[in-house]
Order: structure tokens, then sequence, then C-alpha cells
């Protein structure tokens, strides 16, 4: 879990215990180390929560600390409504089901009109009388994007032809089919994509040469400078 998420868990891990806990205990039932306890209770405590206590001690959280509702005005409600009604029409099944999940923890998480305005926003990515189709590679892509490694993958161009190739995945970009930025070892050059022509794709779980983000900068200077030249 990331950090905001472990904070939260810490709350309520006080909150589960009535009197003083160690550290040692909080770090077992977190599955953390005694260090990033030390170290998330001091964050919480610059942050203004009421803990009692000290590093080998124990610690108490006073009663009457609670984490006030999640606030949005109505534009920040529609932003958030209408993304998540886009990626639940244009995704995978994976992340389509992900944006179900999100908006419905902020709902939860946001006082009754609030939800209630979220129930109630007019807008939509776009109509579609079926539903979208799910590209089975797409979680493997957004793996490998993620963990920074290498794809194996089938790939089909425009005329039919299939070859077998080795990419460095950096970016998917959603237009009418989403779009894949990567690097060719085959081609031995940067090369877009499309994912729907992509019939398999195998993580490598071999890591890339450079970090992401200096490949995608690479790739978006070839795209600038290349603008709309070749096929993979």
């Amino acid at each position: 879990m990331n950090k905001t998420e472990r904070l939260f868990a810490l709350i309520d891990a006080f909150r589960r215990h009535r009197r003083a806990v160690t550290a040692a205990v909080l770090a077992e039932e977190m599955g953390v180390s005694l260090r990033t306890i030390y170290r998330d209770v001091q964050t919480l405590i610059g942050l203004g929560a009421p803990i009692d206590g000290e590093a080998g001690t124990g610690y108490l959280l006073r009663p009457g600390f609670f984490l006030p509702p999640l606030m949005f005005d109505t534009a920040e409600l529609e932003a958030l409504r209408l993304g998540a009604r886009w990626v639940e029409r244009q995704a995978d099944a994976e992340l389509a089901q992900a944006a179900s999940n999100a908006i419905a923890k902020i709902a939860m998480a946001t006082p009754d009109d609030l939800r209630d305005q979220l129930d109630g926003v007019a807008l939509y990515a776009f109509p579609q009388p079926t539903e979208p189709a799910r590209l089975a590679v797409l979680p493997t892509v957004r793996d490998a994007i993620r963990n920074e490694q290498k794809l194996s993958i089938v790939y089909r161009s425009e005329d039919g032809a299939r070859t077998d190739r080795i990419i460095w995945p950096l970016v998917i970009a959603f237009y009418h089919q989403p779009s894949l930025g990567a690097w060719c070892e085959l081609r031995q050059d940067y090369r877009t994509f499309r994912v729907d022509r992509i019939e398999n794709a195998i993580a490598t779980q071999i890591q890339l040469p450079e970090r992401r983000a200096t490949l995608f900068k690479a790739y978006l200077e070839h795209i600038f400078s290349r603008a709309g030249a070749g096929n993979p």
C-alpha cells in the first residue's frame, strides 16, 4: 500500500486498541517495519492527530479524533463522474471495474447531499448502444508499463502480416482504439502500435534499460519530429 493508505490503516489500527499499543504490535499487524511505524506516527502527529506516547512505551490515540468527510464542489464531482464513466466505457474490464469502485468509495466518504449530486451528474463520455469491446491484452500491457518491463508481443499489421516482437511499452493513448507507444527492438526505433492488433502479449520480467520517464520523453520527441511517418 502507498503512504496515504498506510496512514489511514494506522489510524484504524489505533482505533482497534483501547489502551496504549507498542510500535512492535502495530508493525506486526500492518506488516511493516518498526522504523516505518515510528515515521508514520510522527507524520500523523504533525498532521494534528492527538497521539500520546513515544517509541518504546506505546502509543494511544486520544478519543474524539475523526477524519473530516471528503468535500468536492460541483465541478469537481462532475469531473470525477465523467472521468469514471469514460473509463468504464473505454478501458479493459479490470480498469473499468476500478473506476466504478473508486466512485463508490468517494460516494461513501462524502456527505449525503454530495452523494445525491454525484448520482445525478448528467455528463457522459458518449452514448454506446452496446458494451465496449474489452481488449484482453490491456491489463498485461498496463502492468508492463507500471513495472517498467519489456513485453513480448505478436503484432498483426494492417495487411495482416504477423510478427513477433520485443517492445518497451511506454504509454497508452485512448482514441477510438487504444494505441501503445513503445520502443520496438525489431525495428530499432520508436513505434506506435494499435492495441487491437496485438494478438498476444507476454510479460518478460526484463526491466527496461532506462527509466520509463526518460524513454517516454524520447518517444514524444520522436512523435513530434516525425508526426505521421511510418507504420509499425
